[in-house]
């Protein structure tokens, strides 16, 4: 039995060591003397002498109880059991059994790191591509490489991709468009990089020309023995390198089929240089995270595009008017662009059309509605409609848009409710100021009010009924009358001015008005847009903000001249006198001929076709109007008379002599003006004859 207990305890392959309780070895098995490497006589001997780490021989000498403790024994790792004998029936001591765990050490941190570098592309999966700006996705994919891959990693992008567009080709060729670094991390700040911003060209046989070359991740394990890379800068390698980075990984980016940049990876000091394994996992996780670089630029080539779309149908400054000076600004959303517009459309009689609409969503659909809107809007003041009169056909325009783009969702091949998506919603408000009365008419559908800072320096809120959307339709727009004093001002804006994220209706306003408020009673139009700009606009706007400043002029009296106008043939040599006494008034004494021949026309059709009572009105400003009112509601038309009539040529000399002509209509019927410049053309006659 004894030989059978010898035979069994050398042959098992774990090693079993029987300690006495002085500390001296009683026994040792054959694998225990192979694993401890021990001399060949250890029995009586004492642990510390048989040449063992320190740590492994006092818990072996102890003869305490251990369970899986790990011990190095020379280039082992050894995994160490002990339980004291005596508790069993035997004399004091214990015993020891040992196992080798190297191979099952290295092959956990095998497993340990596959899970680090999966759990490493979840993350990045979680964290890259957050937004849709490109530089801030390529930051997001070197933070989340730093310091679990790589100690230091940069980014690389063409020219043309920051822009949202696609890279040329050649990108990164020696000679062809250059590539931008534009993200950087590191585990120490003081970098020996290029830095953020830096223009990079790589030249053939460095890592990122190999890497862009090939398609594939380039492995430099030794950046000493890296010529080319060296050649390229030998000042900046060199500092590179004393820095104590090693090995470096260059890996394209590249989404379908096209160059979009590199990302590179270092290493540096004590860390292990990058292997073939490195290549795979960098590989790896650059497809993963070059989906959300593409899908940033090309975003960024959408906004751009509704950008340019939308900055090319808003009015790029002012026009020339003398009623109101103005002021304006407008800051699109930050991501997306939306619909907010407005306009200052001069109108006859040197009065001024003031609009801001706004259409609800965002994106391209949003600024080419707009667009519609706005040119709507403009052909509509032309035909110098009242501001209840224009939005109620803006509505109507607007319910027809609406039912066109719903029908487009049958179209073969259009996801079912993709038209509903791009439904119209719009609010506008329209307002008419003429500075010949200081008299203001306004209407809104939908829209916020309109503020009105008074020339003591009070601020309110216009009491203007809101009406609906434009699109709603079911229900008129209400008209507002205003008498404005002259200095009085005008603050017309979009929701995105006063409700945010941060910041609901009620408080915007009142910021609004307190903003307002504490400017100074002299404050222009343009320092008012800036105090209202800095109070209310957020730094990172999820809305358009459009945001129209107007203070009121009067023209004054002597710019006016105005008289009744008997129902009698004979007044007419009447009006033509008065005209002539008052352009010598104006030292416009040249105008006489053409403007007592347009009045004379005018008049005697007022007396002939319309009714009373009929007024003859003429304003100097910037260009002499001269205009006549009647009672009649029926428009006088311009037609062509035969070579045989004796008539019908009054209102084609009236097109003829002014520079422009028209009707508008009022409560009690109608206004035919005529505009003339203040210089008489040379050779005006000779070219009618021609």
């Amino acid at each position: 039995m004894y030989e059978q207990h010898d035979a069994v305890l050398h042959a098992v392959r774990e090693g079993v060591l029987i300690v006495g309780g002085d500390g001296r070895a009683l026994l040792a098995n054959d694998e225990a003397r192979r694993l401890l490497k021990l001399p060949p006589e250890v029995e009586g001997r004492p642990i510390a002498e048989l040449g063992l780490d320190p740590g492994l021989a006092e818990l072996l000498a102890s003869g305490q109880a251990a369970t899986d403790e790990v011990h190095p024994a020379g280039d082992r790792l050894l995994a160490v059991n002990i339980r004291p004998t005596e508790p069993f029936g035997g004399g004091p001591g214990s015993v020891a059994t040992i196992r080798d765990t190297t191979e099952l050490r290295a092959l956990a941190g095998q497993a340990e790191a596959a899970r680090g570098r999966l759990q490493l592309l979840y993350d990045a999966g979680l964290r890259v591509g957050t937004t849709l700006d490109i530089v801030r996705t390529t930051q997001e994919l070197v933070d989340v490489a730093v310091p679990r891959f790589a100690d230091f990693a940069t980014v690389e992008l063409a020219e043309a991709v920051l822009r949202g567009d696609e890279p040329l080709p050649g990108t990164g060729d020696a000679g062809g468009p250059r590539i931008r670094r534009v993200a950087a991390a590191g585990i120490r700040e003081d970098r020996p990089f290029y830095p953020v911003g830096s223009q990079i060209s790589p030249q053939p046989g460095t890592p990122e020309a190999t890497a862009l070359g090939s398609g594939r991740a380039a492995l430099v394990a030794d950046l000493c023995q890296a010529h080319a890379w060296r050649a390229r800068d030998p000042q900046t390698a060199d500092r590179i390198l004393a820095y104590g980075v090693h090995s470096l990984i260059s890996t394209p980016l590249k989404a379908r089929g096209r160059a979009l940049g590199t990302v590179s990876f270092w290493r540096a000091g004590q860390s292990e240089p990058f292997g073939p394994e490195d290549v795979a996992f960098a590989e790896e996780l650059i497809a993963r995270a070059v989906i959300c670089v593409d899908n940033a630029r090309r975003y960024t080539r959408e906004r751009r595009m509704a950008e340019a779309l939308q900055r090319s149908l808003l009015p790029r400054g002012l026009p020339e008017q003398s009623a109101l000076e103005a002021a304006y600004r407008y800051l699109p959303a930050l991501h997306r662009v939306g619909g907010d517009w407005f306009d200052v459309i001069p109108l006859p009689g040197f009065r001024v059309a003031l609009v801001v609409g706004d259409v609800v969503g965002h994106g391209l659909h949003a600024a080419a509605t707009m667009g519609r809107l706005r040119t709507a809007v403009l052909n509509f003041a032309t035909l110098d409609l009242p501001p209840d009169e224009l939005l109620a056909r803006l509505d109507e325009l607007v319910a027809r848009l609406d039912q066109g783009e719903a029908g487009e969702g049958d179209v073969e091949g259009q996801d079912e409710g993709e038209g509903e998506l791009t439904v119209t919603g719009a609010t506008c408000l329209y307002a008419i100021y003429d500075p010949v009365s200081g008299h203001c008419t306004m209407a809104r559908a939908g829209h916020p009010p309109p503020t009105l800072v008074h020339v003591d320096g009070s601020v309110e809120f216009v009491d203007l009924p809101a009406g609906p959307p434009l699109g709603v339709g079911g229900l008129p727009f209400e008209t507002t009358e205003l008498q404005l004093a002259p200095g009085a001002v005008l603050v017309l804006y979009t929701d995105g001015l006063v409700t945010s994220r941060d910041r609901d209706l009620e408080n915007g306003l009142a910021t609004l008005r307190r903003s307002l408020a504490n400017a100074h009673a002299d404050a222009s139009p343009e320092d008012l847009c800036r105090a209202v700009f800095d109070a209310l606009a957020p730094p990172r706007p999820s809305d358009d903000i459009a945001l129209l400043v107007a203070r009121t002029q009067l023209l004054a009296p002597d710019q006016v001249a105005t008289w009744d106008v008997p129902d009698d043939f004979a007044a007419v040599s009447l009006i033509r006198n008065a005209c002539n006494d008052q352009l010598t008034a104006w030292d416009l004494e040249e105008l006489t001929f053409t403007t007592e021949l347009i009045l004379s026309e005018l008049v005697t059709n007022a007396i002939r076709y319309g009714t009373g009572p009929i007024r003859v009105r003429m304003l100097r400003d910037t260009s002499l109007v001269c205009e006549v009112s009647d009672g009649s509601s029926t428009a006088p038309h311009l037609r062509y008379a035969d070579t045989t009539d004796e008539g019908g040529r009054g209102l084609f000399l009236v097109a003829q002599l002014a520079e422009r002509w028209g009707t508008r209509y009022t409560a009690r019927g109608k206004v035919i003006w005529a505009e003339q410049p203040l210089t008489a053309p040379e050779y005006q006659f000779e070219a009618m004859l021609l």
